[in-house]
């Protein structure tokens, strides 16, 4: 039998409805090499009121890397939109703040998260929850020169630095530095010793933890991130959890990357929209001008396309999309006839199993 999803109060649907950072209702995590321009065009078709981010760019490459356009071009229409940054020192960090809002970012995101060796070796990620004064000078900075808002995407804790009093202090000094929001992934990162897959799959989940902080600080919108992959999971956290208080927002990255479908019933169910889901068919539909506007400017199919692979998941004809984008679309001059192609095998795969009598 399945299990009822939870609902909303109207106060959290108010709140949610103000968009006034991405700790608030729904948002798709920043992951590198995946949620670029067109990742969040794709993903804006299927939810409108999903907070977006883009990948991590770093203080580096937008300082000295003379290539803006590629690094914060962006739709408008991607809107509400966060801008992940990679960096530790507050001057950098507050002139790229002000890149961002200059080119029409809703948000800007500070990484405390990533616990690669590349980025370590900069300060930048995870090793920042070791240095809790410069992670409060650098929201400062970034407050004092936009007026969007500037959260902080942070692991529970670092190595052995794991206990509640230690992340409650980090918290401290970002409220004291006037972040607006954060997201915590309720997990600890392990500098040496774990890939950063493993660190997103090993360390123990301590979702009491978060819970926990927003009991400490009420006023501070507090979302969560980590192990969550459906909206039952989801939602569960807007409701009190072993004794401590609801959250304001959630975060999921890979589940939403892998099965994109899943933005569908974001604005019903967080946001309590009445607008109608759209079908998958739809979707693609709506995908074509953006790819053939893409093609035309030089692009190639594979860069769009990869990000689709996922929006028939666990339908008839599902694995037929995926191979067929998979086998075709990263081929020398592969137009937009591969996607129309690959929507008619899916097509023809779903009216094969009705005409066998499935109720799809």
């Amino acid at each position: 039998m399945t299990q009822p999803l939870p609902s909303l109060n109207p106060e959290q649907v108010s709140d949610n409805l103000s968009h006034r950072n991405s700790a608030v209702g729904f948002s798709v995590a920043p992951m590198l090499d995946w949620t670029d321009k067109h990742c969040r065009y794709f993903h804006r078709q299927i939810s409108q009121k999903a907070w977006l981010y883009s990948e991590m760019v770093t203080t580096g490459a937008l300082i000295h890397g003379n290539n803006l356009p590629r690094f914060l071009g962006h739709d408008p229409a991607d809107s509400p939109v966060a801008l992940q940054l990679g960096g530790s020192d507050a001057q950098e960090l507050a002139h790229c703040a002000a890149l961002a809002e200059e080119w029409g970012y809703n948000e800007v995101n500070l990484n405390v998260g990533c616990p690669s060796d590349r980025v370590q070796n900069n300060m930048i990620g995870a090793c920042l929850f070791a240095h809790p004064q410069i992670v409060a000078e650098a929201v400062a900075s970034m407050k004092a020169k936009v007026s969007i808002p500037v959260t902080v995407k942070t692991r529970i804790g670092i190595d052995e630095q794991e206990d509640f009093d230690t992340l409650s202090e980090f918290i401290e000094k970002l409220v004291e530095a006037g972040v607006n929001g954060v997201i915590l992934h309720a997990r600890k990162a392990w500098l040496q010793g774990l890939s950063p897959k493993e660190n997103r799959e090993i360390p123990p989940l301590k979702y009491e933890w978060v819970h926990h902080i927003k009991q400490r600080y009420p006023n501070l919108d507090i979302a969560i991130n980590g192990g969550i992959k459906t909206h039952l999971q989801a939602l569960k956290h807007y409701a009190d959890f072993q004794g401590f208080p609801a959250l304001d927002g959630v975060m999921l990255g890979r589940a939403v990357y892998e099965q994109p479908y899943m933005l569908a019933e974001v604005d019903k169910l967080y946001y309590q929209q009445d607008t109608e889901m759209l079908s998958r068919e739809t979707i693609v539909a709506k995908m074509l001008p953006y790819i053939d506007n893409h093609l035309s400017d030089g692009g190639k199919l594979i860069q769009i396309t990869r990000h689709m692979l996922g929006l028939f998941h666990g339908l008839p004809g599902g694995r037929i999309w995926r191979r067929h984008l998979s086998e075709n679309a990263f081929q020398a001059g592969a137009g937009i006839n591969v996607v129309e192609d690959a929507l008619k095998m899916v097509e023809n795969e779903i009216q094969r199993m009705r005409d066998r009598g499935y109720s799809l």
